[in-house]
């Protein structure tokens, strides 16, 4: 008897959340609406009267299911964990619509990924891999930025131009006996060479950036098709996140290392331009 006692009492009312995330599950609401569609039609109390019996029965008894509260559970954490990702809309905003296409298809395969885990594991809560999958959304979008910036830049500079331009102030500087035409086509020469030798270096970003947004995607892609098999968390950590990660980093790099690159190609063109 003592140990009786000593146990926790159990509730009959489930917790006001609990209450709350039953309440606006959708098929409770379509039954509501029904209810309150049957009262207009009818002109009587009764269907109301019905309505309030069965959705405090609904309550009581749906809400206080073992598997319905860890499901209730698993989404509440699923929604913590994963937070508003800030700070990125307004730089979504200015995307063309297939670039925004695919942040969005990338940030779905995000959330799949997340729910999935929880469904297929059992697990109650996200591993710090998988929450980290926000921050690799948040670094397609930065790098998907950079990228298109960057390769806008490229198009506004003919490098065919450049390099025929090179071609033939060579050309001359061979053919010219004049000193001082000589000297001119000389600096001429070395501003041409440092226009495409800065062209060259912003066109290996581009494609190192562009190498980095396919390897986010398909990793996603790997992970979104691996999560459906997997049946317990042990299976889950096996999965390399860290060379991912590495690689971003090692991305991000590059770009802080070549974004001077693009200031020079500006002035360097503003100074062949004059």
């Amino acid at each position: 008897m003592a140990d009786l006692l000593r146990q926790p009492s159990i509730s009959l009312i489930p917790e006001p959340a609990l209450l709350r995330t039953a309440a606006l599950e959708p098929a409770n609401l379509v039954g509501i609406a029904g209810f309150v569609a049957a009262t207009a039609i009818t002109q009587s109390i009764f269907p109301l009267i019905a309505a309030l019996v069965c959705e405090a029965a609904y309550l009581l008894i749906f809400a206080r299911m073992p598997w319905y509260r860890r499901r209730a559970e698993a989404r509440t954490r699923l929604a913590s964990a994963r937070k508003l990702l800030p700070g990125r809309n307004e730089t979504i905003a200015g995307f063309t619509k297939k670039e925004r296409e695919a942040v969005e298809s990338l940030r779905w395969q995000m959330q799949r990924i997340q729910e999935n885990y929880l469904k297929f594991t059992g697990a109650k809560v996200l591993p710090a891999n998988l929450i980290s999958l926000e921050k690799r959304w948040e670094d397609f979008v930065d790098l998907l930025d950079v990228y298109r910036r960057r390769k806008q830049h490229l198009q506004s500079v003919a490098k065919e131009q450049l390099s025929d331009r090179l071609t033939e102030l060579e050309r001359e500087h061979g053919t010219t006996a004049d000193e001082k035409i000589r000297r001119i086509l000389e600096t001429d020469i070395e501003i041409t060479k440092k226009r495409l030798a800065s062209f060259e270096a912003l066109e290996q970003s581009v494609r190192q950036v562009e190498s980095e947004l396919e390897s986010i995607e398909n990793f996603f892609g790997y992970l979104n098709g691996e999560i459906l098999s997997m049946s317990t968390p042990e299976k889950f950590s096996s999965l390399d996140f860290e060379h991912l990660s590495d690689s971003i980093a090692l991305t991000k790099q590059m770009i802080d290392e070549t974004s001077e690159v693009v200031g020079q190609l500006d002035a360097l063109e503003r100074r062949a331009q004059s």
